[in-house]
């Protein structure tokens, strides 16, 4: 399944698996953050906001994904892949409240994340311009999004392959693990794009949403996955391949999926991935 995004608002999960924004040294910027419990996410953060007009921060408008580039920032040194699952969902509003979303599809994507020191929102660290962004070119239909659906089955690798070698970059995960999922994920994304305020590193994603005419579709990150030992310490540079990859556990192991990214035979139909490499 093919995807335009230009036309759809994006947004990410921030903390949904545990331990990701201590190893990302981010844990300190929801310190004053108060959550329904250890475990909940910490807000959804704005990654690009079409047709955005008053009200919005105009670097949201800009158009940040490309399935096969990451242009590198210039005044930056420290990027890292953030290896997520992204859903695509179908926006049901009533007036200015987002009523409900239908899951219509998922697939790779990669959160791509400048490590700025001071920057007061989420958002000023992953939209600085075009290619900023990846979600696989191949997305997964979904017909509904819980446990029996196919989703359940997927799992999220990723790798930097840096002068022939690939290295894990993420740890391999389930996307049932996640610490929200399914219903209670949809139910917390709801109440954040309906009342999240801006305070701390969190905005008013419904005032940007409704500035931006109330999109039909809404594509949400879901979560970054914890790194490896070499994800925590090894940042991107010119030349690198950033891949991310969600496929199905069943079908294959996390061994085989190494292989074939070494061998860039990732083109299957159950497979959703993308292969980014870092220009300037």
């Amino acid at each position: 399944m093919k995807t335009d995004l230009t036309g759809t608002a994006a947004f990410g999960v921030a903390g949904n698996f545990t331990g990701h924004l201590e190893q990302a040294g981010e844990a300190s910027d929801f310190k004053n953050m108060k959550v329904e419990d250890a475990t909940a996410p910490k807000a959804i953060f704005p990654t690009y906001i079409p047709g955005a007009k008053k009200g919005v921060p105009e670097f949201l408008s800009v158009f940040p994904f490309d399935p096969e580039t990451i242009l590198y920032p210039a005044d930056q040194k420290k990027l890292q892949i953030e290896p997520e699952c992204a859903v695509i969902f179908e926006a049901e509003w009533d007036g200015t409240t987002l009523k409900s979303l239908k899951a219509v599809a998922f697939g790779a994507s990669n959160d791509c994340s400048i490590r700025r020191e001071g920057a007061k929102k989420i958002s000023l660290k992953k939209n600085w311009g075009m290619c900023s962004k990846g979600f696989s070119a191949h997305a997964i239909p979904l017909s509904s999004f819980d446990e029996n659906s196919v989703i359940n089955d997927y799992r999220i690798a990723s790798f930097l392959v840096r002068d022939g070698k690939v290295y894990p970059y993420g740890e391999d995960s389930a996307v049932k693990d996640y610490s929200y999922i399914y219903g209670r994920l949809m139910n917390w994304m709801l109440d954040k794009f309906n009342n999240q305020q801006d305070e701390g590193p969190a905005e008013n994603i419904n005032a940007y949403l409704n500035a931006a005419g109330r999109p039909e579709r809404i594509l949400v990150s879901i979560g970054a996955t914890r790194y490896t030992e070499f994800g925590e310490t090894n940042f991107l540079t010119y030349g690198d391949h950033s891949v991310v990859v969600l496929y199905p556990a069943s079908e294959y192991s996390s061994d085989e999926i190494e292989k074939m990214v070494l061998e860039n035979d990732l083109e299957k139909e159950d497979i959703s991935y993308l292969d980014q490499v870092v220009c300037e």
